[in-house]
């Protein structure tokens, strides 16, 4: 991360608006391996997207907030939106990708969160009051080797 070590965004939920987001946040990690930037911009896009297409839903709009700090750990996540909350008020587990041999048979969609929580550690989803919180963890930049 540049300067101070940390990144703050707010954004408006839309497509658009989400890959400027993921933009911003790859540009600002240019000091970092490729391969380590690819897995942030797939963890983001995925969380980000998720609050665009599922916490607001089409035709609503409303906005994100999406935090980065560096830490010795690695870079820790926080993203903020007044969409709905999560089913049953807890992030979903997600499945598996399928076997390349049944892609074509399986429905689009759950497998973003299996991702999130396979690539990132400490992931957490909270409602307060009005604003859904989901914080999480990236080992970056040889932080953290191993499990």
């Amino acid at each position: 991360m540049t300067g101070s070590g940390t990144l703050h965004l707010t954004f408006p939920s839309s497509p658009l608006s989400v890959r400027r987001a993921l933009q911003t946040v790859v540009t600002d990690l240019q000091g970092f391996d490729l391969e380590e930037r690819g897995t942030v911009e797939l963890v983001l896009a995925e969380a980000l997207n998720n609050v665009a297409e599922h916490a607001y839903g089409a035709g609503d709009r409303g906005w994100i907030s999406l935090d980065c700090t560096k830490e010795p750990d690695g870079l820790h996540f926080r993203i903020r939106d007044e969409g709905r909350p999560m089913p049953d008020g807890v992030a979903p587990m997600g499945d598996p990708a399928p076997l390349p041999e049944a892609l074509e048979a399986m429905p689009e969609g759950g497998f973003g969160w299996f991702l999130i929580r396979d690539l990132s550690r400490d992931v957490c989803y909270s409602r307060q009051g009005d604003v859904n919180e989901l914080t999480f963890r990236m080992r970056i930049g040889g932080a953290e080797a191993g499990l």
